[in-house]
């Protein structure tokens, strides 16, 4: 076998990656090669610092499986999968990353080796929105291997109430943006920590399995992907080269984002204290100035629901279960009403401030999606809503104009919406 025969093989697909799709060669060149003992690595792998591979897997690819191996590693670099477990089980959550890309990169016109996970239900969404789906009895495997943390480590990910995004930078370096030259030997080294993290080798010249990240290089890593994903999707626009489904994907990963829940119930409370009090205090309190005051009054709270079948019952129970809790912190009637192509014809169902809200035992919907009818419908009322919450896959016809109430969209995807508050649904 000879290395420096595969070697060259590397290079050449990453320099026709860096000339036909600069966005994934501009994250490719971040990845140091590094040949690895087949012990270990049966196929490639990653740990977020170098990308490794077994130089017989590689020998026996096409070109462009070469391709797609490479760009595949760096994409689990660049969408921060070594951030974004959590709770969840390494197995399952491995198999739902993989999930995840490899729609994306067949998108962009690359060929999958024998073996790669792929299914199209799946195209389009994130690996959080994946994991559950995938169950515990199936016995899936990546085809490459996520290094960068172990099974009994905690969560192995990002912890702190973030939410299902890495941390982000609100300032990219600029150097950063339009850069395609790899980062200093020393930045190659030791991922852009202190300390060294070349792995170590073995007799036969190849490299030994790297140990798991810690907690401090993560959160440095984690940032460093960010900054180069931010300029390499700058790169590829400049140059015309960027794909409108990795384009959405790359926005949704670089706008900051809360919890749902923590943003649902901040536009929800913001809604309900809009109004400010001069009422004179009781002469008791010895004050004699007045200080305008946040006055909490009751709101009308309208709850639309898509009911075209891509939002399951579990989602919408657990939707409601929060606009309960949140309700329960505040005077709001709910009118709750359900849509697809049309709305309803069991609707609306109204509830009390006092009175928990009850999602309805069956809805007959399940076919294709338009928002106008809500709109419209609430038109004709006597009294329109404060606010709106829209749950949805965001995928319908939207009313060309926005009305006179606060609107939310709580989406599930990556649909983006023409006005209103878009909460992402993860």
């Amino acid at each position: 076998m000879d290395l420096k025969a595969i070697e060259q093989r590397l290079s050449a697909a990453r320099t026709r990656l860096i000339l036909d799709k600069p966005f994934l060669g501009a994250l490719v060149l971040r990845l140091p090669m590094v040949a690895a003992q087949p012990e270990w690595c049966k196929t490639t792998a990653t740990d977020a610092r170098k990308f490794y591979y077994n130089p017989e897997f590689i020998e026996a690819l096409h070109p462009e499986e070469i391709q797609f191996m490479l760009c595949h590693e760096a994409l689990h670099c660049g969408l921060s999968h070594f951030v974004r477990r959590q709770h969840r089980l390494k197995a399952r959550w491995d198999v739902a990353c993989d999930y995840a890309i490899n729609p994306l990169l067949l998108k962009e016109g690359l060929m999958p080796p024998p073996g790669s996970l792929l299914l199209r239900e799946f195209e389009g969404m994130s690996a959080e929105e994946i994991y559950p789906c995938i169950k515990e009895e199936e016995n899936l495997k990546p085809l490459d291997d996520h290094i960068y943390d172990q099974e009994n480590q905690d969560g192995g990910g990002q912890q702190g109430g973030v939410g299902d995004k890495p941390p982000s930078s609100n300032s990219p370096s600029a150097g950063d943006g339009g850069q395609t030259k790899p980062e200093s030997d020393k930045e190659q080294n030791n991922g852009g920590q202190g300390q060294s993290n070349s792995p170590e080798q073995g007799s036969d010249g190849l490299a030994k399995r790297p140990p798991p990240l810690l907690q401090e290089e993560r959160d440095s890593l984690a940032v460093q992907w960010q900054q180069r994903l931010a300029g390499a999707a700058q790169q590829a626009m400049q140059a015309g080269k960027m794909g409108g489904t990795m384009a959405r994907t790359v926005d949704f990963m670089l706008q900051p984002q809360l919890p749902w829940r923590m943003m649902l119930a901040r536009y929800v409370s913001a809604t309900a204290r809009d109004d400010y009090s001069y009422t004179r205090p009781s002469t008791r309190r010895g004050d004699p100035a007045i200080y305008p005051s946040l006055r909490s009054a009751q709101i009308n709270l309208a709850v639309a629901l898509d009911v075209s079948g891509s939002v399951g019952d579990k989602e919408l129970a657990t939707f409601l279960t929060e606009i309960n809790a949140i309700k329960g912190q505040m005077r709001a009637r709910i009118t709750l009403h359900a849509c697809d192509a049309k709305l309803a014809k069991e609707g609306p169902w109204c509830f009390e401030p006092w009175e928990e809200i009850v999602l309805p035992k069956s809805f007959k919907g399940g076919g294709g999606t338009a928002f106008k009818p809500m709109f419209s419908w609430w038109e004709t009322q006597d009294r329109q809503p404060d606010l709106l919450i829209y749950f949805t896959d965001g995928l319908g016809k939207f009313p060309e104009y926005a009305p006179p109430y606060q609107v939310i969209w709580l989406i599930k995807g990556k649909k983006r919406v023409p006005w209103g508050q878009r909460v992402q649904l993860n």
